[in-house]
């Protein structure tokens, strides 16, 4: 009995500790939209990179609000174009024609992959040699092929980050999310995320650093004093890989946005589940002991208050009821985030199950040799 109520207790005592002990990660605080910077007095040059690969379903309107952005600095876009087969190139190009701005945007073709590199970080590393190679531009502006932006986000992120003195500015963009699957999935992702970088410490002095993939400002400078994107070819997690590096080279920052958004859609589990393990084992260093550690963890988080709450008996119950109402309200910030309903909350535990099925899957890939796979690359490095 001594036993069950120590398996009830602990994971509420752990909820507590989270929630009032780790960097307030649940409460969504750090946004773009808050404690909004002043303009600078001159506006620095930068220059959009751009990786895409098989991406003509959506490079045009990615590239289309690329090349809109209301900029008042000098700015550029370069697209590299990595072995496309489905007219990527042809599509941005039309894309700024259309826009009447074709002379913003230049298309590289990519070379083919090289050895030790993941293919988006080796046309990443493309596209910053040919940005920096005839002009200097202050700041590198990362942004994935499949993100929209508002018009006014890249003057945003250079007022946050030259009021900063930052050398990495990152929004963690607004994912998709409106197909069933999305709606119980994505949230929760963002979720997690926050959970394992937690922003504020990101924001602050220290050892905690991160950054979301789909938009990052980075400094120029910084990025080749730190090594540039070779320092980081082999990650899987590159953005978060990044932000480390980036950190030792001085402040960063990230937070929540809804100027930047995802614009593909996950219409299945099997979609979003094969994003989430395309990299999941990575973030525990390919460890089976640390996969065995995250499958009890997500356990005695997740699961066992909801079977405590359904099935336990007097305080047991009491306890597993308690804690899975804790972290039911501590999804709520989330859920206002994406405009979903409260309830949710209370799938919380059901949501975890699905991670903890997926971070397992991840390592099986990784075991198969089909670690990391994404367009018909397997490209984890065990």
């Amino acid at each position: 009995m001594a036993l069950v109520l120590i398996l009830g207790a602990l994971p509420l005592a752990i909820w507590l500790g989270l929630l009032t002990a780790h960097g307030g990660f649940w409460l969504c605080g750090e946004r773009d939209d808050r404690d909004v910077p002043p303009e600078p007095a001159s506006w620095p040059s930068v220059t959009a990179v751009v990786p895409a690969r098989d991406e003509a379903d959506v490079i045009a309107r990615s590239i289309g609000a690329l090349l809109a952005q209301n900029y008042p600095g000098d700015f550029r876009v370069i697209l590299v174009d990595d072995n496309s087969s489905d007219g990527t190139a042809e599509a941005a190009r039309a894309a700024a024609l259309a826009l009447g701005r074709p002379e913003r945007l230049t298309v590289l073709s990519g070379a083919p992959l090289a050895d030790g590199w993941t293919g988006k970080l080796w046309a990443v590393s493309q596209g910053v040699a040919a940005a920096t190679a005839d002009a200097s531009p202050k700041y590198l502006w990362l942004t994935d092929a499949d993100i929209g932006h508002d018009p006014g986000n890249l003057r945003a992120l250079v007022a946050r980050a030259e009021a900063g003195g930052l050398v990495l500015t990152s929004l963690m963009v607004e994912l998709h999310c409106k197909t069933w699957a999305e709606r119980f999935l994505i949230p929760a992702f963002v979720f997690f995320f926050q959970m394992v970088y937690p922003f504020a410490k990101v924001n602050r002095p220290g050892k905690t650093a991160g950054a979301a993939g789909g938009c990052m400002l980075a400094r120029a400078e910084a990025l080749a004093a730190a090594g540039g994107i070779a320092a980081i070819r082999k990650a899987l997690i590159d953005d978060c890989a990044l932000g480390a590096l980036m950190k030792r080279q001085g402040p960063i920052w990230l937070g929540l946005t809804h100027r930047a958004r995802s614009l593909r859609p996950y219409d299945t589990f099997d979609q979003i589940g094969r994003m989430v393990s395309r990299s999941a084992y990575a973030q525990l260093d390919y460890s089976p002991l640390k996969l065995l550690g995250v499958i009890v963890g997500m356990a005695l988080l997740y699961m066992a208050p909801v079977e405590a709450a359904l099935i336990g008996h007097g305080l047991v119950r009491w306890l597993g009821l308690a804690t899975w109402l804790l972290m039911a309200l501590s999804f709520q910030p989330m859920l206002r985030f994406y405009r979903m309903s409260p309830l949710w909350g209370l799938a919380l535990p059901a949501i975890g199950a699905a991670y903890t099925v997926f971070t397992v899957q991840s390592a099986v890939q990784v075991w198969r040799g089909e670690g990391g796979l994404w367009k018909g690359r397997a490209q984890a490095m065990a």
